[in-house]
């Protein structure tokens, strides 16, 4: 049976030339098992009549805020409690920016204020549009705000430019929203993680550090959430959107690190540490930012808390997973942490060189535990992590005794 069967789906279809994919997406739901409502924006019918999604869903199409037949039964609240999701395809720059700003001007943009189930977004625009700063600070909203973002795809446009933009195609969006509402694996299993690095301080304005983007740990998160899990994730400073659907803390230092993550560890099933923790801080920090008055300066380290092996040696520990990052030996250094630590898994991979690692968007990892191994190829972290999420949730069923 599909994933789609007997799901309730409200589709939303903004003013953009690839309102015409969404007739095709609302056959592909229909012929996966989705019962699909259709609401449009005035724009929309700019671009393709509803008549036509009327044709092919069987349905009256959704057009009008204040329509005094529809507005009797207070459609804008009724629909949004009749869906299990809404997913706007396309979701141009002017809708999100609505959505984002709290906007309630027109039936769809309403129906998204008054919903309390997820919407996903598939973007549709110029490259130009996209990468505009007000765009993006309004993508940084939405996501903020719990919405999916699925999209945009790069390639050439409808203006004859090329870039991202494009709408993802209606076998993706397909498959993204089959994933999305099978009932996952993890689902009601609390995930604790940790990602990116700390920042030490050594006078106001100086820290120690390391590379560490956070790219993997965030990419892991969301992997996590698509396995059904209840994600929450203690982050050091990075520069990357918040995940949706994830509930976030940031911190700046390992001490703030630990303490967050102990404060929230007994709740959770599965830890995972990805965050590249400074493994030392300065003794002191200056009050006042240090002057360069000699040719050197001696800076005294204090060792950090190890967050990992605090976890694991709970007396009642969840299933653990730490990250080595190692530029030699790569695979013995890891092993050596796994037992010293006894954290249940591990996964280490290479820093130091051009092909991934810090800063990269490619990554590939070496995992051990217990009796095993594998080793994930090199590739673009968010495919990985969908691997590695995979491999965790294998070993954690394994180990803990959870039925699949």
């Amino acid at each position: 049976m599909s994933q789609l069967e007997n799901k309730k789906i409200l589709l939303g279809v903004c003013g953009g030339i690839s309102a015409y994919k969404s007739a095709v997406l609302l056959r592909a739901l229909q012929q996966a098992g989705a019962e699909v409502r259709v609401v449009m924006t005035s724009s929309a019918q700019a671009f393709v009549t509803p008549l036509t999604f009327q044709a092919l869903c069987g349905h009256p199409v959704y057009t009008e805020l204040l329509d005094p037949e529809q507005e009797a039964a207070m459609d804008h609240i009724s629909l949004a409690r009749w869906a299990d999701m809404i997913l706007v395809a396309p979701a141009t720059a002017n809708f999100i920016a609505r959505v984002a700003n709290g906007h309630a001007s027109d039936l769809l943009s309403t129906l998204c204020l008054a919903a309390t189930i997820p919407i996903a977004l598939a973007p549709a625009m110029n490259q130009a549009m996209w990468n505009n700063p007000a765009t993006q600070r309004n993508i940084d909203t939405i996501t903020r705000y719990g919405y999916r973002l699925w999209g945009p795809d790069e390639g050439d446009q409808a203006c004859g430019e090329t870039g991202p933009g494009r709408m993802l195609e209606p076998e993706t969006l397909l498959r993204r929203a089959s994933d999305f509402l099978k009932p996952g694996p993890l689902r009601g299993v609390s995930v604790l993680m940790t990602a990116g690095g700390t920042q030490e301080p050594i006078d106001p304005v100086r820290f120690v550090g390391n590379r560490s983007s956070g790219k993997m740990g965030y990419a892991l998160a969301e992997a996590m959430r698509d396995l059904g899990a209840e994600v929450t994730l203690v982050s050091g400073p990075v520069s990357l959107n918040p995940p949706s659907a994830i509930d976030i803390c940031t911190v700046q230092t390992a001490n703030e690190m630990r303490d967050a993550v102990m404060a929230r560890v007994e709740e959770c099933s599965i830890f995972i540490a990805v965050a590249a923790v400074a493994d030392y801080r300065p003794a002191s920090v200056a009050a006042e930012k240090i002057k360069k008055r000699s040719d050197s300066l001696n800076l005294e380290l204090v060792r950090n808390p190890d967050i990992l092996a605090e976890v694991a040696a709970l007396a009642d520990p969840p299933f653990t997973v730490g990250f080595a990052a190692e530029t030699e030996q790569v695979e013995a250094f890891a092993e050596e942490k796994r037992r010293s630590k006894g954290v249940d898994m591990i996964a280490a991979n290479q820093v130091g060189t051009s092909e991934g690692g810090f800063e990269s968007d490619r990554n590939s990892l070496t995992l051990l535990w217990e009796g095993g191994r594998e080793s994930l190829a090199m590739m673009e972290k968010s495919h990985l992590a969908r691997q590695l999420s995979e491999r965790i949730l294998k070993r954690y069923q394994l180990e803990r005794g959870v039925d699949e």
